[in-house]
């Protein structure tokens, strides 16, 4: 296991000739020419075909080989189609799942996209289905995950793939929900404790709301609703609302990425450099999927979702472009008195192995009720997804023949969801940032807590891309983002209120200082930033020690190992381990027994360990009094839980001994957990980290980067990436978890881009042609 200290990202090259690859042939109902599949050493496939819309056949046949069990699990799940495949356990799951669906007019949400859209999608739909036709017809072999459960793949439709709107659901509902049962207990004095907003904004609760009628049972079905699926025993096992309440209130475990760009004056290549690297809950199989198309009319490389056409991020042959979460609000909790107009859709869910069972869903004209209680209140979902062209990541349809940047600002002018940064870099050396995303207007209230139906706090439609911010070409010559607070300082954050609840800076600081320390930023700076693992948050936590004497034997020793740590959260520090067990695990419970009263406490979820280490920097009278009792007492208790955890001798503590990173499917398969777990490796880094590498309640890995990609941008041979555990689902295939190892000691693979450069690392040739 390589140090992740180490300022150093190794690249996997081929250095000697690779052996001619395997060829084999196939036949699809549906495609209009012959096509191949070119499935290179690391399982990339890239994709040459007649047409775009023979490309995206080909994308689907390719992505339904790989992954169909995770297409068909995805696209049942957004549907509200699990029991039907999976029996009753799942009923009360596929009800919520279709509170979220998009149940508008389908032809204005295909006028929101391209004008070829949804012939690609329909397109990428037929190439799944002519592979599940395939496994139907026994050509191809059934995944094992089908056989194990009873169930077959379904067919699709291109409509399916953008009705379902539940993985486009961003910020902040959980959050709300938070804050309004800190209230219920007399939290708002301690609220800067439970998490920082920015810019600086003063809570007002808005009028005529309780905020003691909002229990965690009112996020249920959106739990239910928003999950993935896990099996036990049969039965599905989603978040519970307490879960997601808590996660909603540490930003170190919120959704986050990194990407930055640099212009060719700052480049060692002098070419831009574009690089991405979106941090999810980590999968097996991964979240997202890397993948080539080449068509005479098309040309485009990248990361994207398994189950949609084309590509998130990545380039074309001109420019190219990357994504992190940029956190507009674009959520509201709407409470809904007794008596308040409700209009009931009755549907039919089919329950494998019994009769079919109707289920109510209720709707309100500010969006689908999601709890009613013993009061008849209904508590609804106000959010954006239900305007046409809020499908999750399928607004990057327009950035696939984008030449400038007046074509990526048409792509921002059009994005929906989920809210982003986009970065943006093109062969003639333009660079560029831009919000996107759609932002309600609110005529009441911040987004910050639940408010009541009526016309106070209703929404004014969305504000106007335009108003939006952006850069074009910056004078220092490069851009990045991490999910901070980037709003520009004379940005009217007020008036338009964007959202107020941003990752804590760390990622973003660590990234700033390298790239501002280097002249010329080269393809290595770039990977071995992306696997950073300095903490500029653990460094300021461990500054607030300074001049702090133990009580104890324990508090002594955790101050002498703590002292002059600089933050890097290597593989091998003791010191982060240390950290990790104190920052995570005991500075926070401290700091709530001894800073804020037991009655509030116990309604309170937190605090936020950034917002926590902010107040102490700045010696804040919410925590002053308690402030070295709080340090020292959580401390010492570390001390004695790392050495539980690792032993008695600190010189052999190592945070990759706590840190490991294992991979486990959801469906357990009898017999089959060896060839079908990834891991486990231990890893550096974490949640603060450039290499975020989240950790969980027991500090295993639960998150982080899983694509990481380096675009040299014009020479696009040279650009680097990584996927893991691997490209395919299929336990038996080589490209299950190769890449897996490679991820987790900070090295790459070539993306080739050129025809001969693919050939050359070519493993498989399948060749695929109309069936007659």
């Amino acid at each position: 296991m390589l140090r992740h200290g180490l300022a150093i990202a190794l690249v996997l090259t081929a250095t000697t000739t690779a052996a001619a690859p395997s060829r084999e042939a196939a036949r699809a109902a549906g495609l209009a020419a012959p096509g191949e599949i070119v499935i290179d050493r690391w399982g990339i496939s890239h994709i040459y075909a007649g047409s775009s819309r023979d490309a995206f056949f080909l994308q689907g046949y390719a992505v339904a080989r790989d992954r169909l069990w995770q297409i068909d699990l995805w696209r049942k799940r957004g549907l509200g189609r699990l029991a039907a495949s999976f029996g009753p356990a799942f009923v009360a799951q596929d009800r919520a799942a279709r509170l979220f669906l998009y149940r508008g007019d389908m032809a204005a949400e295909w006028a929101a996209y391209p004008t070829e859209a949804k012939g690609w999608t329909a397109a990428f739909a037929a190439g799944i289905n002519a592979y599940v036709g395939d496994v139907a017809a026994g050509r191809r072999p059934l995944p094992e995950e089908f056989r194990a459960t009873g169930s077959t793949p379904e067919r699709w439709q291109a409509d399916d793939i953008v009705r379902i709107r539940s993985n486009a659901l961003a910020s902040n509902l959980p959050s709300e929900l938070a804050r309004a049962r800190s209230l219920c207990a007399g939290g708002l004095p301690y609220e800067p404790l439970r998490r920082k907003l920015e810019p600086p904004h003063a809570i007002v609760p808005p009028k005529g709301l309780d905020a003691c009628v909002l229990t965690p049972e009112v996020l249920t079905d959106y739990a239910l609703g928003t999950a993935g699926v896990r099996f036990d025993a049969g039965k599905v096992v989603a978040q519970t609302p307490a879960e997601r309440l808590a996660a909603a209130a540490d930003p170190e475990m919120r959704e986050g990425s990194n990407n930055w760009v640099i212009a060719p004056a700052r480049s060692a290549t002098g070419r831009a450099i574009l690089a991405n690297d979106p941090h999810r809950e980590h999968s097996v199989p991964s979240l997202r999927t890397l993948v080539h198309l080449e068509a005479p009319d098309l040309h485009i490389a990248g990361a994207g979702e398994p189950a949609l056409p084309g590509v998130s991020f990545g380039h074309n042959e001109d420019a190219a472009w990357a994504l992190t979460i940029f956190y507009i609000d674009q959520q509201d909790l709407v409470v809904a008195d007794a008596g308040s107009a409700i209009r009931d859709v009755v549907e039919t869910i089919a329950v494998k192995g019994e009769a079919p069972r109707q289920v109510t869903l209720q709707f309100t004209a500010d969006g689908p009720v999601i709890h009613r209680d013993a009061a008849g209140r209904a508590f609804v979902l106000r959010a954006t997804w239900d305007r046409p062209g809020a499908s999750a990541y399928f607004n990057a349809s327009w950035l696939f023949r984008a030449k400038s940047w007046a074509d990526f600002k048409i792509a921002q002018a059009h994005w929906g969801a989920p809210p982003l940064n986009l970065l943006y870099a093109d062969r003639s050396g333009d660079i560029g940032w831009a919000a996107a995303g759609f932002a309600p207007v609110r005529a009441g209230g911040d987004g910050l807590l639940p408010v009541p139906a009526g016309g106070a706090y209703r929404w004014d439609g969305l504000l106007d891309a335009g108003l939006l911010p952006s850069l074009h070409n910056p004078a220092r010559g490069w851009l990045a983002t991490a999910n901070e607070m980037n709003l520009p300082a004379d940005y009217p954050a007020e008036a338009r209120k964007l959202g107020f609840e941003w990752a804590d800076r760390s990622r973003i600081d660590r990234i700033e200082a390298v790239i501002a320390a280097k002249p010329k930023f080269s393809l290595a700076d770039a990977m071995a930033l992306q696997t950073d693992t300095h903490s500029p948050l653990a460094a300021r936590a461990v500054a607030l020690l300074k001049g702090l004497n133990g009580e104890d034997a324990d508090q002594q020793a955790a101050l002498r190992l703590l002292a002059g740590w600089d933050g890097n959260e290597s593989a091998d520090s003791a010191a982060a381990a240390l950290y990790e067990v104190w920052a995570g695990r005991h500075l926070g419970d401290a700091a709530m027994r001894l800073a804020v009263p037991a009655a509030v406490a116990r309604g309170m979820d937190g605090p936020s360990i950034p917002a926590l280490i902010a107040l102490m920097e700045r010696r804040d009278p919410l925590v002053e009094a308690q402030r070295a009792a709080i340090l020292k007492t959580s401390l010492g208790a570390a001390w004695r839980a790392t050495a539980t955890r690792l032993g008695p001798d600190p010189a052999r503590w190592r945070w990759d001994q706590l840190h490991k990173a294992v991979f486990t499917p959801a469906l357990a398969i009898p017999g089959r957990e060896a060839q079908r777990q990834v891991g486990p490796a231990g890893v550096g880094g974490s949640g603060s980290t450039p290499m975020a590498t989240s950790p969980r309640a027991d500090l295993t890995v639960a998150g982080g980067a899983s694509v990481r990609m380096v675009l040299d941008v014009g020479n696009w041979d040279d650009s680097m990436v990584i996927n893991t555990p691997g490209q395919s689902g299929d336990a038996d295939s080589p490209h299950y978890g190769d890449l897996f190892p490679l991820w987790a000691q900070g090295r790459y693979v070539p993306f080739r881009w050129t025809r001969a450069a693919v050939m050359r690392d070519a493993d498989l040739v399948l060749t695929v042609s109309p069936t007659p």
